[in-house]
């Protein structure tokens, strides 16, 4: 194959200088305002402190009191290519999160995460599992369910049905979770990643003909990043004269004008040239790539859960993390054993991106306490409704007695 992506990956990879040419692409990126995602009122609305989205990309929701979601436009005009790039939803912006794939027409969701790795949880449950079926979010008036779910190795396909609850219009949204992509690292191979790539684009929930589709991870910039700039580079290959005059690093600077971070480590740099490298096989006309891509992935396996499971077998649901129909008031929750979800670090990162690592660590734990505290209100608030109930149901009945 040919010319000057392989041959300058090769150059790097032969002088070990992923991490300068990191380095270099972070001092060409600028930095742009974020005041809205640093407001006082929108500080519970971010997962992490360190990751916002710029004011001039940011989604505004529509025709509520306040427009603030995690989530940036990331457009790249010469490939055609729209995406809004997300954090994680937390459980207080799940009911947010519906209402922006609503609003933007999307007809996917793309998740790149677990929702508990390495002990924190980084994702809230905010859609339907086989066991709870239907999640209804009143506070922005949605509805959704459960279709279908096909389940392979690495990677789970819902369909799910999402109904606005106040004009009865029903869309269906394809969820594609990439369940085997470690936090700050990168997947099994470019054949495996490749082969969920070609899966979404061929739903075609990736065209113009529809709304931007939502990607997202857990801080929405690492794995997002990394799904979006290898897509975005075949794209642009597929429309050039000179396929292998596409620029990978310039277009990765391009796209972090939109959303600050993208790409999070040298090896997630790396690991996006080597699929944009093997992607270009198909667009020279190799038909039976495809072919080869799904025999190497092995995606028609059972999954391998003894790590980390794609959810834990029960999730908590918070006031705005979709009520389940089927629960009854006085249901108690079953808590979550995080111990026994540990996973292993899976690679060997540079000292910055473990400091990266560390940082994190430290923000998901403050969002797991804040997750339990506001959990621990609800239940106080549920009893305290109860104890008043049962306390003007007994005057009630003095008050007969005294008739």
């Amino acid at each position: 194959m040919s010319d000057t992506i392989e041959r300058e990956f090769e150059e790097v990879d032969a002088e070990n200088r992923w991490q300068p040419m990191y380095l270099e692409i972070r001092s060409q990126s600028h930095d742009y305002p974020h005041k809205v995602a640093k407001s006082l009122e929108n500080r519970n609305r971010n997962r992490y402190r360190d990751v916002s989205p710029y004011d001039h990309s940011r989604v505004k929701l529509q025709n509520t009191e306040n427009d603030y979601i995690n989530a940036s436009f990331v457009a790249i005009e010469e490939a055609q290519r729209n995406y809004i790039l997300t954090q994680g939803p937390l459980p207080n912006t799940c009911c947010h999160f519906w209402l922006m794939v609503w609003q933007q027409k999307s007809k996917a969701v793309v998740m790149l995460n677990r929702i508990v790795e390495k002990d924190s949880i980084k994702c809230a449950q905010y859609w339907p599992t086989k066991e709870d079926k239907v999640m209804v979010f009143e506070e922005t008036g949605f509805c959704v369910r459960l279709v279908s779910e096909d389940v392979k190795s690495y990677y789970t396909v819902h369909l799910l049905k999402l109904e606005n609850l106040h004009s009865g219009e029903i869309r269906l949204i394809s969820h594609f979770h990439y369940t085997t992509w470690p936090d700050f690292g990168v997947p099994q191979s470019p054949a495996s990643f490749l082969n969920f790539l070609f899966k979404v684009r061929e739903s075609g929930s990736l065209s113009d003909e529809h709304g931007p589709a939502i990607i997202h991870c857990s801080a929405g910039i690492g794995r997002s990043g990394t799904f979006s700039l290898v897509d975005t580079c075949l794209v642009l290959m597929e429309k050039r004269d000179d396929p292998f005059s596409v620029n990978i690093k310039q277009v990765l600077v391009n796209m972090r004008k939109f959303r600050m971070g993208l790409i999070q480590t040298p090896d997630q740099l790396r690991f996006s040239y080597m699929a944009v490298i093997e992607g270009a096989k198909f667009i020279m006309g190799d038909s039976n790539i495809q072919k080869r891509w799904k025999e190497l992935s092995n995606e028609d396996e059972a999954p391998n859960y003894e790590h980390s499971p794609p959810h834990p077998t029960k999730i908590i649901p918070g006031k705005y993390n979709g009520n389940r129909l089927e629960l009854e008031s006085g249901e108690k929750d079953e808590k979550i054993n995080l111990t026994e979800l540990s996973t292993k670090m899976q690679d060997t990162v540079t000292e910055s991106t473990e400091s990266a690592v560390r940082k994190r660590y430290r923000e998901d734990r403050k969002a797991n306490t804040a997750q339990k505290v506001q959990q621990m209100k609800q239940r106080l608030s549920e009893t305290e409704r109860k104890r008043k109930r049962c306390c003007k149901y007994c005057q009630f009945g003095l008050n007969r007695g005294q008739d």
